[in-house]
């Protein structure tokens, strides 16, 4: 089964009830190095996944603020040959789930990631199935074996309180 992480597993998340108003929070998820700032409270959420040819399980932390999604998902793909792979992949998956061209974007910079080429910050417009306008900026990067993938999901994304999202991110030892 092709992942679909935010249509699949975003649209459990769609129910959790957050503020509207940007209540900024700082969360580590369990298990993780990562500390990530959300506008909201977020749910987690967890399930296996295919990524970089295996089954690894992929956890979830999201919440919406408005309209807009925000989400950090992580997995340990304990072999580092499968990180640079599954960058490429969690990016191009994320085009693919808005209906966008895959773009290269930029280097992603999160403090104490480690360093890998296909760490990439992009910005993506599509369309949802139903065809309205979507917007999407996201983050792909990594720490040891760990991936990570961080995303802001709406019709219309402020980017303010999306930048603040990307700059609160950091791996915490």
């Amino acid at each position: 089964m092709p992942w679909r992480p935010w249509f699949a597993i975003g649209a459990a998340v769609a129910t959790v009830a957050c503020s509207p108003a940007l209540d900024w929070r700082s969360v580590r998820p369990d298990g993780s190095s990562l500390v990530a700032m959300f506008p909201c409270k977020p749910a987690s959420h967890a399930r296996d996944v295919a990524l970089a040819g295996a089954t690894v399980r992929m956890t979830m932390h999201a919440c919406r603020a408005g309209d807009v999604l925000y989400a950090v998902t992580f997995a340990d793909l304990t072999d580092p040959a499968r990180v640079t792979p599954a960058l490429a992949e969690l990016r191009r998956a994320a085009a693919g789930n808005v209906g966008a061209a895959d773009a290269p974007g930029e280097p992603a910079r999160v403090t104490g990631m480690t360093p890998n080429d296909e760490a990439r910050r992009v910005v993506l417009a599509g369309r949802r199935p139903d065809g309205s306008a979507i917007r999407e900026q996201l983050a792909v990067f990594a720490f040891g074996t760990r991936v990570y993938q961080a995303t802001v999901l709406g019709e219309r994304i402020d980017d303010e309180a999306a930048r603040q999202f990307f700059d609160g991110l950091r791996i915490a030892s």
